[in-house]
């Protein structure tokens, strides 16, 4: 249901605001924890569905009609198969949506990512699995589809056995051209990442940070479809020549952890300015593997990347130990589709218990935080505070933001 706005929660007395207007909270019939998947559909019929991913079980995905953005209303919500899979990410091109899928284990299915016709928004249609499984594969964690013909993902594969078991997913690129026969055409893995490799095992993080040289975000731009920036979890920011799509290169690496403590999780590259924006993703509660944060650096020689600036972060002390993670995690990433807001100058991301924030890099060595909106801790909330998790931005400006655990959907409007 739709929540009155000044219902903000069970701790309202810890929403913090500045530049940004709630315009809509929705708790999505009860089931509003959510992952880090959201796209945003132009209907047919002109309506606007905004699709997300859940967390976790026992739902799938969900469509909410917000075409009016002050009165959203849910059009659809969908089951998983069973409580040891989640879906987390998807994506959407005109009435295509790509949905992952990524089991608690290895060895487990579905393993892979779902391919939907979505022309009406009601009732989804199946059109065919891509099979990600095998006794090394969790599946697929994050895709990314912008062209309406290639999928690139974070996925484990039947034939890939990784030196560590955190190791198990990596860059691959498949051929959705035909939408009901997926066909893998490349694939890229940190060397000495895969049993057999001929370089050693990479150096890992000590025990207490470590989660995997592996592939996270793995975004590929109409700018430069040549190339895929990948956030590599442990093994930092990497950039990939895909001019071959079949026989991707490494074209650089930059890996900053250690001294700090992993998990690169998104490269946003903003190609007229040549710059990256880096963000790394908390993982731990109680600011235990603090600071995660959000990087401007200069990829003017892409071979050679420099950083110049963080964003400030919010203040250790008021957020810390707040409840649940504090830290950065996913940003608006400027999608190439019709319904997506696009900006080389306003950064938004999500920061769990610090809230979506957003910062103005006209002076990329000087970021300037210019908004932020932190809802109190939503009822059930095992967290004790609120847990943004994702964030998309419309092309009317329009902020949409989700609770990891079950504060649901969140509309806002940027005041700046």
């Amino acid at each position: 249901m739709s929540s009155p706005l000044p219902g903000l929660g069970r701790r309202p007395d810890q929403t913090l605001s500045l530049n940004m207007k709630l315009l809509a909270h929705h708790e999505l019939q009860g089931f509003g924890g959510m992952g880090e998947g959201m796209g945003m559909q132009i209907a047919r019929d002109g309506r606007r569905i905004l699709w997300m991913a859940h967390e976790s079980a026992p739902k799938n995905f969900t469509g909410v009609d917000v075409s009016d953005p002050r009165a959203p209303v849910v059009v659809v919500q969908t089951e998983l198969p069973h409580s040891n899979v989640r879906s987390n990410s998807l994506d959407v091109v005109g009435d295509t949506m790509i949905v992952a899928y990524q089991t608690r284990d290895v060895g487990m299915k579905p393993a892979g990512f779902d391919i939907f016709d979505i022309a009406d928004p009601a009732a989804p249609r199946l059109v065919t699995h891509f099979d990600a499984s095998g006794p090394f594969s969790r599946g697929v964690h994050a895709v990314w589809f912008v062209d309406g013909e290639y999928v690139h993902m974070g996925s484990g594969a039947a034939d890939f056995e990784p030196t560590h078991p955190n190791d198990d997913q990596f860059y691959r690129i498949i051929d959705v051209r035909n939408l009901s026969r997926p066909v893998e055409v490349g694939r890229w893995w940190y060397p000495g990442t895969r049993r057999g490799d001929a370089e050693p095992p990479p150096h890992r993080l000590p025990p207490q940070f470590e989660t995997g040289i592996r592939a996270h975000n793995t975004n590929v731009f109409p700018q430069r479809p040549d190339r895929a920036y990948v956030g590599y979890v442990d093994g930092g920011a990497v950039i990939l020549d895909i001019a071959d799509k079949a026989h991707p290169k490494l074209v650089s690496n930059w890996r900053y952890s250690p001294p700090f403590n992993g998990m690169t999780h998104t490269v946003l590259p903003l190609f007229d300015r040549e710059l990256l924006i880096v963000s790394d993703e908390c993982l731990q509660d109680d600011g235990k593997d603090w600071p995660k944060l959000v990087r401007v650096v200069d990829a003017r020689m892409e071979t050679n990347l420099v950083p110049i600036a963080t964003f400030p972060p919010a203040p250790y002390d008021a957020f810390a130990h707040r409840g649940g993670r504090s830290g950065a995690h996913n940003l608006h990433e400027n999608l190439p589709v019709p319904a997506s807001w696009q900006s080389d100058q306003i950064i938004v991301g999500t920061f769990f218990n610090q809230g979506v924030r957003v910062y103005d890099i006209a002076n990329p060595y000087q970021p300037e935080e210019v908004a932020y909106f932190v809802p109190g801790a939503p009822s059930m909330s095992p967290a004790g505070a609120i847990q943004l998790n994702d964030v998309y931005v419309d092309d009317r400006r329009i902020v949409y933001t989700m609770d990891r655990y079950s504060g649901g959907l969140y509309i806002l409007e940027m005041t700046i």
